[in-house]
Order: C-alpha cells, then sequence, then structure tokens
C-alpha cells in the first residue's frame, strides 16, 4: 500500500511543529482582553494560555506566575499614560500627580489590589516609576528633606489606594441616586447614643459618592509641607 503524502501538520486533531510563537506584547494584550472581559481575580496562567492557544509551559518561559504577568501589565500601562503638564508650586504639583494616579489606577481598579503591600517601589521598573519621582521632587521644593519626602508621598499613597479600593468595591452597594441600597442603615441608628451620625444619616451616602478627592490631597499636601 502506497505510503500517505498527507503532511502531518494537516492530521486531524494534532499539533505538531514548533509550539506557536508568541511574545510580550501579545501576552500583555490578551492578559488585558481577559481582564476586561471576566475580570482580574479570573485571570490564570492556564487561562491565558488558552487565550493565546499555547501550552502552559510555553508561557512559562516567559512570565514566573500571575502576580509577574500583573505586574508585567502595569509597568507596560503605567509607563505609558500621558504625563499631565505640572504647575511650579509644589504642593499643587502633588496634588496634580495624585488626581493623574488616582485616575489610572480607578481605571484599572486591580491594580490598586496588587500594589497594597509596602516594597511596592521594587516591582517598578524606571518608566513607571516617575510619579513617585515627581511627588519626591515637589516635597523637597516644598522644603522637605529627602526623609520627609518619602512620609509625603506615603501618607498621599495609602489615601489613593484607600480611595480607589473603597470605591471599586462599593459598585452594587448604592442605587443609582447615590442612596443605600438597604436603608436599615438609618432605620438602626440610636439618635440618643449618636446624635451626630443621625444628623447625616440621610444624606451621608450622597455625600459619600461626591469626588473630594483632590481636596483630600490638596489639605494633606499643604498641611505636610506647612509641617515641613
Amino acid at each position: 500500500m502506497p505510503r500517505s503524502t498527507t503532511p502531518k501538520s494537516a492530521a486531524a486533531g494534532g499539533r505538531t511543529g514548533r509550539p506557536p510563537v508568541t511574545s510580550r506584547a501579545r501576552i500583555l494584550a490578551a492578559a488585558r482582553q481577559l481582564i476586561d472581559r471576566d475580570g482580574w481575580d479570573k485571570l490564570t496562567v492556564r487561562r491565558l494560555a488558552v487565550e493565546l492557544g499555547i501550552g502552559s509551559t510555553t508561557l512559562y518561559h516567559h512570565l514566573r506566575d500571575k502576580e509577574d504577568l500583573l505586574l508585567l501589565m502595569l509597568n507596560e500601562y503605567v509607563g505609558q499614560v500621558p504625563r499631565p503638564e505640572l504647575p511650579t508650586d509644589p504642593a499643587e504639583r502633588i496634588v496634580t500627580v495624585a488626581v493623574a494616579v488616582r485616575d489610572l489606577l480607578a481605571a484599572w481598579p486591580w491594580a490598586a489590589e496588587v500594589l497594597t503591600v509596602d516594597g511596592f517601589m521594587g516591582r517598578f521598573d524606571d518608566d513607571a516609576r516617575w510619579f513617585v519621582e515627581e511627588i519626591l521632587a515637589a516635597a523637597v521644593a516644598g522644603g522637605c528633606s529627602h526623609d520627609q519626602s518619602v512620609q509625603v508621598f506615603r501618607h498621599i499613597w495609602y489615601y489613593t489606594v484607600g480611595e480607589v479600593l473603597v470605591r471599586s468595591r462599593s459598585v452594587g452597594v448604592r442605587g443609582p441616586d447615590g442612596q443605600p441600597v438597604d436603608p436599615a442603615f438609618r432605620r438602626s441608628l440610636d439618635e440618643s447614643r449618636l446624635a451626630h451620625v443621625a444628623a447625616v444619616a440621610d444624606t451621608w451616602s450622597v455625600l459619600a459618592v461626591e469626588d473630594t478627592y483632590a481636596a483630600g490631597v490638596r489639605a494633606f499636601a499643604h498641611g505636610m509641607l506647612v509641617r515641613a
């Protein structure tokens, strides 16, 4: 019987030859697509490999684990975000940078989850550290020592991450009018013990959705520079 001349690569149900070639850009694009579609907590190396049409072993040649993948994405994202024009006043420079960072994290709230540990600076590359440098430089220009500038950055950073995480996790807790989905909060108050809380209970949720971040950072920045 004559030997079949059908190429092995065309055989049904099989994959032969070299594995598909991939690249960092392709990996990061596929990961962003998965996060946008299913949420960052559903992202795994295995699911990403399926999305790319490659084996998990091949993907591990490019990254160590999920955390490594997320940090690669963050470095690319933060490094490519257009930087704002900065005012000359040191406190206002801090406010401008902080608002820009808040906005980029709000677009990717999972990023704040990844960065909620001390020592995150070591996880960034130089292009992604621009906002740290700008806040430190502004603090020094405002009269802080280099040691004090680190404290300024740390307070601003904690405030920013908290803002992003609380707002991202509050989706669905309030209705479109800002009122809580469950009004039991107001009904359960003992006004004789919590008079001031009761006084603002009816408007608390509406006030809570107001974007007062810039005003808060401004108070932080001016207060810390005056103290320095």
